[in-house]
């Protein structure tokens, strides 16, 4: 599996990024741009040649380009974040998708959305329902993706900020899950961790695994799984939230 993968650099505004479920902490811009410099290089290594959304200077999130943007065979669905202060991060993120010749939909009014909220596991989308995507945009979801042949199924939420942020997938089809923040219920064969860091993760192609480096209890378990870790330091997005999942879009076969 190789491909595109989406990313956006970080903004001289960064330190201002929301922060929801966990206290503000300062934030070394310096340090944040040398670990996305490293995340990107990470993904090219690894068959994902990295291709930059134009820069929001303005928006301190719009790194994380992963909420403004869901990529499902040739349709890149624009998302319409609950925070509303996100919203001009969009046209970056449809301009880098349409440069890539994708078809393009999007989430309009009054669903709202964050890519991080959305979960691909082979033909299944699981879709969290909490502060910043609603029941109006998943059902906007489950149709525009009932054409490609998927099935949307919305996950309630804790105290967490997007699905990503409590679970992710494996390759073998297991789920990396912190059961106090999602239903694991809903769920097949999932694996509870103890690291928060390490319930995200993106699947690289074949054996190989990105996490972050504040994980490293979840990293030795991947390698008793038969997997390879890919370990990247993201310590500076993490102190806005961030994780791995969000700082990146990859697109297949582009």
């Amino acid at each position: 599996m190789t491909g595109t993968a989406l990313l956006r650099r970080p903004g001289h505004r960064l330190a201002e990024g929301i922060v929801t479920h966990i206290d503000r902490s300062p934030v070394d811009l310096d340090l944040a741009l040398a670990q996305h410099e490293a995340y990107g290089r990470a993904l090219a290594e690894h068959g994902w040649a990295p291709r930059y959304a134009p820069e929001a200077d303005d928006c301190p999130d719009a790194v994380f380009i992963e909420d403004q943007v869901i990529v499902v065979d040739d349709l890149a669905v624009l998302a319409h974040s609950g925070a509303v202060t996100r919203r001009a991060e969009a046209a970056g993120a449809e301009a880098a998708v349409r440069e890539l010749g994708l078809r393009v939909a999007r989430i309009a009014e009054p669903g709202t959305l964050d890519g991080g909220d959305v979960l691909q596991v082979g033909s299944t989308v699981y879709v969290g329902r909490g502060g910043r995507t609603n029941g109006e945009a998943i059902r906007q979801l489950r149709e525009l993706l009932a054409p490609l042949g998927r099935t949307v199924v919305a996950v309630p939420l804790g105290e967490v900020l997007h699905l990503k942020s409590a679970v992710t997938a494996l390759p073998d089809g297991t789920f990396l899950a912190l059961p106090h923040l999602v239903p694991t219920g809903l769920f097949p064969a999932v694996r509870p961790v103890a690291e928060e860091g390490g319930c995200h993760v993106v699947p690289l192609g074949g054996d190989r695994i990105l996490l972050a480096s504040s994980a490293p209890r979840t990293a030795e378990l991947l390698v008793d799984l038969g997997f390879r870790p890919v370990v990247v330091d993201i310590g500076e997005f993490e102190k806005l939230e961030g994780c791995v999942t969000c700082l990146s879009v990859l697109v297949p076969g582009r």
